[in-house]
């Protein structure tokens, strides 16, 4: 069995941007704030910080700061993912350089590889470092949708350690278990099923939700894993509604409303992000007040 990246619930974290870049000291202080509220991981630089709008300066000083704010406290995982394999190879070993404890890697989006495209592209980079790999499948983004066969057989690369699903096929997980066993942990993608993945054998959520609800996404997943199996499937069909409103409009445009209704400095949204309609903010603002999280 291979080591697992972590357990429980890992935040994708948002970045706060100014009109001039990053603002770090914002970051320092959500990071902060997670570690306190019981997150398990952060995940740095991952399609909720909106990385594609990030500038290589950018991404990678997004990963250093928050490698040295957690200083080993809980793991730090680096969204490195590319469509261009070099760059994500260059990306990856420069988040290893400076101390990531793994790797979130995307498929390949716009270019729509094949499988085989797909299993060169992860070997390719999972070669060139020696951290670990979390692949992550979201067809919705990305227009590919990595298949059983395929995940089977980046299973058996010692680096490659995890998934991120958020295909939302819950029988996919189910076979993605039964193909790859142990060689591959599953992390839910996706914040409305973390329960059903975990009955599955997943091993936590890379969350949204984790920004606004650190506690309370971290208590779902331990609760389930102590075997309070009703008490955390209450606490995530209790969730839906505010689940719900973190994406009644594209990611991460709720969330960041969301951060800034807490208080944060959550800064702006870049371009082709566009900020939320007042209806759907008001939403938002309701699901945050119902669960006293303002």
């Amino acid at each position: 069995m291979k080591d697992i990246v972590f357990r429980g619930a890992g935040v994708a974290i948002i970045t706060p941007f100014t009109e001039d870049g990053i603002n770090f000291d914002a970051l320092g202080q959500i990071i902060e704030d997670q570690i306190a509220g019981g997150t398990d991981a952060i995940v740095i630089t991952g399609t909720s910080g909106e990385s594609a709008t990030m500038t290589d300066a950018e991404h990678k000083a997004a990963i250093k700061y928050a490698v040295d704010k957690v200083a080993g406290r809980i793991p730090v995982v680096a969204g490195t993912g590319s469509n261009e394999t070099a760059y994500a190879i260059q990306l990856s070993q420069y988040a290893e350089k400076v101390g990531a404890d793994a790797l979130l890697v995307v498929t390949p989006y716009y270019n729509k590889c094949t499988q085989k495209g797909l299993i060169q592209h992860y070997t390719a980079v999972a070669d060139a470092v020696n951290i670990p790999i979390i692949m992550y499948n979201v067809p919705s983004r990305t227009g590919v949708n990595i298949q059983i066969s395929t995940y089977k057989k980046l299973s058996e690369h010692p680096r490659i350690v995890g998934v991120k699903e958020a295909s939302g096929d819950l029988s996919a997980i189910a076979k993605i278990r039964h193909a790859c066993g142990d060689d591959l942990a599953v992390y839910s993608g996706n914040d409305d099923q973390i329960i059903p993945i975990l009955s599955l054998g997943g091993q936590g959520v890379i969350s949204v939700l984790s920004n606004v609800a650190p506690k309370e996404t971290h208590d779902i997943c331990q609760l389930y894993f102590d075997g309070k199996v009703q008490e955390a499937a209450k606490m995530q069909v209790d969730f839906i509604d505010l689940i719900g409103a973190l994406f009644c409009e594209v990611n991460p445009i709720p969330v960041k409303v969301a951060m800034r209704m807490k208080g944060y400095d959550a800064g702006i949204l870049r371009l082709p992000l566009t900020e939320m309609e007042p209806e759907h903010e008001e939403l938002l603002r309701k699901c945050m007040e119902a669960h006293k999280l303002l």
